[in-house]
């Protein structure tokens, strides 16, 4: 099972928005994404609506709400709705009842899978859009460095 690519989409979404420092329009976000400005609109209102970006009308462009440092990618997780609370994982239908393992697996692959969806949301809150950032700066600094040599 994979997480949707809103998450991903929408990280580098705010992201972008964070280094830059002009507003960015869809069409410009989408360039850096390689997507349509249809999806960067989409996961605009999304964002939009959890309190994290707005958008500037009439020529355009996108600002975040929020210091980067205080936008956890839980919070982006949660606005882009990737899953439902406690559905991360999903386990199979109709397991054979008269099985003893059938009968089970449900149950208790529930409460474990439930315990790995806590603890990668609780990684998720302890990192910031201005991290990622950091991180990605600290990756193009030394690509930078390695082609200079």
């Amino acid at each position: 099972m994979r997480i949707s690519s809103r998450f991903s989409i929408a990280v580098h979404m705010l992201s972008l928005i964070y280094v830059r420092t002009y507003l960015l329009t869809s069409e410009q976000i989408a360039d850096s994404v390689n997507t349509n400005p249809v999806i960067i609109r989409q996961i605009s209102r999304l964002l939009k609506k959890s309190g994290l970006l707005d958008v500037k009308r009439g020529s355009g462009g996108a600002f975040l709400l929020k210091d980067a440092a205080d936008i956890s990618l839980y919070d982006v997780y949660k606005a882009v709705e990737v899953v439902e609370e406690g559905e991360l994982f999903h386990t199979h239908d109709n397991p054979n009842p008269s099985c003893w393992v059938g009968a089970n697996i449900n149950q208790v692959l529930e409460l474990i899978l439930l315990k790995a969806q806590t603890a990668m949301e609780q990684i998720l809150q302890e990192v910031s859009i201005k991290e990622i950032t950091e991180l990605i700066v600290q990756r193009k600094n030394a690509s930078n460095a390695s082609a200079e040599a």
